[in-house]
């Protein structure tokens, strides 16, 4: 009989750490690894990355390289445990996990507040200053074309199959509901993305962090206690890293305050990394809008190819939704506050 998931992580824990009888319990986050809370016989506590099939492990030893680059200037992130033949990712039985060191903390459901805004903008504004010298942050963006340049039309008619499984179904319930309002909200929009996109200026592009955002962010109070999951060097639009963290949606949707808290958040940032284009800076919410606008992340998934953890992909959809609404109503006032907030600095 094959071993289950969490035996299989057991055996590689023993293997190929020499951490043997660890008890797993199974931790409600992650969309792409399956993440564990691992205890030693010891009292140990470590955290457990299990790689599904398929995963791309030479990119996850690569971003596991930037956290460990990050660390060295000073971010405070998770301390990898390697394996005992030196990895930093194990494929032992063909089971390929990662240990880490845990970290206290929590993540910030309901937007950070004045300290963790200060903490997270710092944060990354030190990661971009550490990374802007890397070999790959001179290359070209792979992705900055596309970007730059959305299929609207194919953008429409996915949201028009949305709505027609929504139709087809023959009891609907809470979440059709609201899927079914926001797509149609969404589909009046899509005319506005080329003002968008005109509305840009040429944007610097570097390695980044990649995935910035408040799920990847631990706080112990006010103190950031780490920045996880770290994904592979490729360059792409700063603005944009810098915006979706200033503007997350939870911060948007949720507080009346949202300008404020996020041109506090850039503050931050420009005190760590303070050669960041005025414009890039006044372009970051521009940026943080564009990408909100043009995806369908959460409410696509639902209907298609459910994630891990769907119900929170739901939810996130929704607050993404309500957060892209209100920056493209006040996003002429959010750009003046950037604009004073880059001349400040």
């Amino acid at each position: 009989m094959p071993a289950t998931p969490d035996t299989a992580v057991v055996a590689a824990l023993d293997g190929a750490y020499g951490l043997p009888a660890a008890d797993l319990e199974r931790l409600p986050i992650g969309q792409v690894t399956v993440n564990y809370r691992a205890q030693l016989p010891d009292g140990t506590v470590l955290f457990v990355k299990h790689y599904q099939d398929g995963a791309d492990l030479a990119g996850e030893r690569a971003a596991i390289a930037q956290s460990r680059r990050a660390g060295e200037h000073g971010v405070p992130v998770a301390a990898l445990r390697p394996a005992r033949d030196g990895t930093s990712i194990t494929g032992h039985t063909g089971t390929a996990v990662s240990v880490w060191e845990w970290v206290e903390g929590q993540t910030v459901e309901e937007g950070l507040d004045a300290a963790q805004q200060h903490a997270a903008g710092r944060a990354l504004g030190t990661i971009h200053r550490a990374f802007a010298d890397h070999p790959l942050s001179a290359a070209p963006s792979a992705k900055l074309d596309k970007w730059l340049n959305p299929d609207l039309a194919k953008l429409g008619a996915d949201v028009d199959r949305l709505l027609a499984a929504i139709a087809g179904k023959g009891e609907r319930d809470d979440f059709d509901e609201q899927a079914a309002r926001t797509l149609w909200e969404r589909r009046e929009v899509l005319h506005r993305v080329p003002e968008l996109i005109a509305g840009l200026p040429e944007l610097t592009t570097q390695v980044l962090h990649g995935d910035y955002s408040a799920v990847n962010l631990l706080f112990d109070g006010g103190r950031l206690a780490a920045v996880l999951d770290f994904l592979p060097p490729a360059p792409f639009v700063v603005a944009y890293e810098l915006g979706r963290i200033a503007f997350d949606p939870r911060a948007v949707a949720l507080h009346e305050d949202w300008i404020t808290s996020g041109t506090r958040l850039v503050g931050a940032y420009l005190e760590a990394n303070p050669h960041l284009p005025a414009a890039d800076v006044r372009a970051c919410a521009r940026a943080a809008l564009l990408q909100l606008v043009t995806s369908l992340y959460g409410v696509k998934q639902h209907y298609v190819r459910p994630g891990l953890l769907q119900g929170d992909l739901d939810a996130f959809w929704l607050l993404r939704h309500e957060a892209a609404q209100r920056l493209l109503n006040g996003l002429e006032e959010v750009e003046a506050a950037l604009e004073k907030e880059a001349a400040a600095h």
